[in-house]
C-alpha cells in the first residue's frame, strides 16, 4: 500500500505542477484530451485543483499508513480512500459523460485509488494487529487466570 501510495503521489504531483505551471501535460492520446481535462472547468473545486486535493489525500494516505497500526490508523486509512475513491468517480463521471474526454493520469490516479481502497478495507475488516509479546509480568499473570479469562481479554 506504501509503494501504491507513493506512485499515486508522484502522479498528483505531477499534476499538479502542470496546473500551476501551465505546461502541456504529457499525454499518449491523440489529440491530447488530458490537456483539455486539465483546463476544463472540472479541474478546480472551489477555485482549488483538483489534482492539489489528490496529493493532499495521497499524503494524508500515505501518514494513515505511516503511523504505528492500530484500529484508529486502519480506519484512517480506509476513510481516506473510500473519500478519494468518491470523489475520482464523480471526477471520472465528468470525463466520461460531460467532457467526453479521458485523461490517462485522471484514469491511472483513479486505479491507484480504487485499488487502495480495497486493500484499505480489506485491511480494517481484517482487524489484525501484530500480537503484543508478553513480559514477565503478563507471563506470571497469564499463568493464574482461568482459560476462559484470558480468550474473553484477547478477543
Amino acid at each position: 500500500m506504501i509503494v501504491l501510495t507513493a506512485v499515486g503521489l508522484g502522479v498528483a504531483s505531477y499534476l499538479t505542477y502542470v496546473h500551476y505551471s501551465g505546461a502541456t501535460p504529457l499525454c499518449s492520446i491523440k489529440g491530447n484530451p488530458c490537456s483539455q481535462v486539465q483546463k476544463s472547468q472540472y479541474s478546480e473545486l472551489v477555485g482549488v485543483p483538483v489534482a492539489l486535493i489528490g496529493l493532499i489525500g495521497y499524503v494524508a494516505i500515505m501518514a494513515s499508513l505511516l503511523v504505528p497500526e492500530s484500529e484508529t490508523s486502519r480506519l484512517a486509512t480506509a476513510a481516506f480512500t473510500v473519500i478519494g475513491f468518491g470523489f475520482s468517480a464523480y471526477l471520472t463521471y465528468r470525463e466520461l459523460f460531460t467532457l467526453h474526454k479521458i485523461c490517462e493520469w485522471c484514469v491511472s490516479s483513479a486505479v491507484i485509488v480504487t485499488v487502495l481502497m480495497c486493500l484499505a478495507v480489506w485491511r480494517f475488516l481484517r482487524g489484525e494487529v501484530a500480537p503484543r509479546s508478553l513480559g514477565p509480568a503478563d507471563s506470571a499473570e497469564a499463568e493464574h487466570e482461568p482459560a476462559s479469562s484470558l480468550g474473553a481479554a484477547r478477543s
